[in-house]
């Protein structure tokens, strides 16, 4: 066996703590931005829930909504899919595909409902498993970001700690399954396991990987009187967005200042996509019509 002299490890430690200092892969970095922003306004398609999951519209229908109205592309959730949670047939994955292509719409992502904050790890096992199922569907859709969820709150007789410590292994098993395989993971921050920007850093430094990212939801920050400034403090790390209607002001619903997020997306040098969901009451069509012509109005 070769042994280290006193040299050796001495230049070793000076190695690894150089790499260490310098960011390495010890936790994930700030996307560097070095072009002016550029954005692609597109749905995604919770817009339509009520009606794709009623079955009174069919995703080749809400497809050519959305280009009629201007839409870019489409983040297609995979609740909206015939198997859903299981993967759909390739002709299925393929038609719809071949739908948006034709439409001159882009497939901006898609995502799944996982929980990462079970107890059991058998159980959490298999939440990791939904994630790369659909990361094979993401690869065969094109879509190049998977959107995943954290779970819910902290489990009773376990820590904060604890439960991030688990949940970043996780995400760390998917995101490397997602390089394999072309295909970024994004977590959403969803007012659950993660409700601020500190809890959104949190999670991000657990995962050692650059196809791992944000998927920002300006309307679920709600615990602190500006979400423009928890928007603008995790804005680096966005690989795509749910831009909405309106966002909380100490813990009250209000208009979002559209304004505000476009000066927050220039700034950043932010480049991708920005899809729009619209919630509540209301015919979903007159809805997103509506608001992508305000949110075109104040980005573009």
């Amino acid at each position: 066996m070769k042994h280290f002299n006193g040299r050796n490890l001495k230049i070793s430690f000076v190695l690894v703590l150089t790499f260490i200092l310098a960011g390495g892969v010890f936790a994930i970095e700030k996307i560097k931005r070095t072009e002016p922003s550029k954005v692609k306004i597109g749905l995604n398609c919770y817009s339509f829930n009520q009606p794709l999951m009623a079955k009174t519209m069919t995703v080749e229908e809400m497809f050519r909504i959305s280009a009629s109205v201007g839409f870019e592309a489409a983040d297609l959730t995979g609740y909206y899919f015939s198997t859903y949670p299981k993967v759909p047939s390739d002709e299925e994955i393929y038609r719809y595909k071949k739908s948006a292509f034709l439409l001159g719409l882009d497939i901006s992502g898609t995502g799944v409902r996982n929980d990462f904050t079970l107890v059991d790890p058998e159980k959490r096992k298999l939440e990791v498993q939904l994630v790369k199922d659909w990361i094979i569907v993401a690869s065969k859709l094109g879509a190049p970001v998977i959107r995943v969820f954290a779970g819910k709150e902290v489990p009773t007789g376990f820590t904060r700690k604890q439960v991030v410590e688990w949940m970043g292994k996780d995400l760390q098993e998917c995101a490397d399954f997602g390089a394999q395989h072309g295909v970024m993971v994004g977590i959403q921050n969803h007012n659950d396991f993660l409700k601020t920007a500190a809890d959104v850093e949190e999670i991000l430094e657990q995962v050692k990987s650059d196809w791992f990212g944000l998927i920002l939801d300006i309307g679920s920050f709600r615990t602190t009187g500006n979400p423009y400034k928890e928007i603008e403090q995790v804005v680096p790390y966005a690989i795509n967005w749910q831009i909405k209607e309106t966002v909380f002001i100490n813990n009250v619903e209000t208009k979002t200042d559209l304004k505000k997020i476009a000066a927050i997306l220039k700034n950043s040098g932010y480049r991708g996509y920005i899809p729009i969901e619209t919630l509540g009451a209301g015919d979903p069509t007159e809805k997103v019509t509506r608001f992508y012509g305000e949110v075109k109005e104040s980005i573009r």
